[in-house]
């Protein structure tokens, strides 16, 4: 599966000079004939699920859910969606320009991979990702102890406080960084979050069911969570 990355929210300057630095660089490539079309390695079912891995690229960003007692509903709903649109449209662009950019035969997988890619591209973008990969996982770890701790006061209702929540949190949270593969979290991650997705679909399904001036939406509810339980069985990373 692949990286998380959700409620990451590194400078939108840092991002803006990153995009724009391979946006450049991609046009230098382009401009004498070194772009790399690699051919399709995979087909029929392989890239199938290969594309189950990549619908989840860019997920989370549902931590508004949890401000019911600051933000109302519709606001809350606008802010994810927004955030899902503006996030999957980085990825996307980073994807693209990335994909033509690097010959893949040559590229080493590992934790820090990218920032040698972005030192090929010019100096000071490798440090400013390294920059943006610190205040992004800082942020994101913020946000998803906020979101989780919630989350776990909400399902037990409220047997756990949220102090007990959030030291729950840190302490598997710690036990994961120091003892899992950093690929396999990300992978167990993603497949957590489309099992997660999955449910939630199946909820608002049986919610617009209760009304019949929602039928429609009830039944465009269906695909989507058989979507997730398929992402979660059958994803593989996407590498």
């Amino acid at each position: 599966m692949p990286s998380c990355g959700e409620q990451s929210s590194p400078p939108r300057s840092i991002i803006s000079g990153l995009l724009w630095g391979l946006v450049m660089y991609f046009g230098v490539r382009n401009a004498a004939s070194e772009l790399h079309f690699p051919p399709a390695s995979l087909t029929g079912w392989p890239a199938l699920t290969l594309a189950f891995g990549l619908i989840v690229t860019v997920q989370g960003f549902e931590t508004s859910r949890y401000l019911g007692n600051t933000y109302n509903a519709a606001i809350r709903i606008r802010s994810m969606r927004i955030a899902q649109i503006l996030s999957t449209t980085i990825y996307m662009a980073y994807i693209l320009l990335l994909s033509y950019v690097f010959e893949a035969d040559t590229l080493q997988l590992d934790e820090t991979a990218i920032i040698d890619m972005m030192l090929v591209v010019s100096p000071i973008l490798s440090m400013l990702l390294v920059a943006a990969a610190l205040s992004a996982q800082f942020s994101a770890a913020v946000a998803d102890t906020s979101g989780s701790g919630g989350l776990l006061v909400e399902l037990t209702r409220k047997r756990l406080s949220a102090r007990q929540a959030y030291l729950l949190l840190v302490l598997l949270g710690l036990t994961l960084t120091w003892t899992a593969d950093v690929f396999q979290i990300i992978s167990h991650a993603s497949r957590a979050f489309a099992l997660y997705y999955s449910l939630q679909a199946a909820i608002a399904a049986v919610n617009y069911r209760q009304e019949p001036r929602n039928s429609l939406k009830a039944a465009s509810c269906g695909p989507l969570c058989v979507m997730g339980i398929t992402i979660t069985l059958f994803g593989v990373p996407v590498e």
